[in-house]
């Protein structure tokens, strides 16, 4: 049987552990805070573009289908809090309306500027379906 002054190289270890494991759960539970909400609005903009381009093919009226998508994509960049430089071209391919989005995001996924992510949204929305078709 081991004695007490056998073990002092054993003491404290599981607190040192436990304080490892809440550090990494804490910087996880950051970097999914960052960069959660900015994923979210590139997503959200992907969908709003996509149903822009198909609304713009059945509307009608004094409003060009070109302009309505480049207002509504516009629209999308200022209520999802994008950077202003995003890129927007809006254009007629054909008989369809393509609208291509292009933006550059930092997300601090670490705390202190230990490590930030360039979040690149690169996406052109071509309608589809049963609208699309010749």
């Amino acid at each position: 049987m081991k004695t007490n002054a056998a073990r002092t190289s054993e003491r404290g270890s599981a607190a040192i552990k436990f304080l490892i494991v809440i550090i990494v759960l804490m910087l996880a539970a950051h970097a999914g805070y960052q960069y959660v909400p900015v994923a979210y609005a590139g997503e959200s903009l992907k969908q709003e573009m996509q149903t822009a381009v198909v609304n713009s093919m059945a509307i009608s009226g004094r409003i060009t289908p070109t302009d309505y998508v480049k207002n509504r994509v516009t629209k999308a960049v200022s209520d999802n809090d994008l950077p202003p430089d995003t890129v927007i071209e809006v254009k007629q391919v054909g008989t369809v309306i393509q609208a291509h989005a292009v933006f550059t995001k930092r997300v601090p996924i670490l705390p202190f500027g230990i490590y930030t992510y360039n979040y690149h949204f690169d996406h052109t929305a071509v309608p589809n379906g049963y609208l699309a078709k010749d």
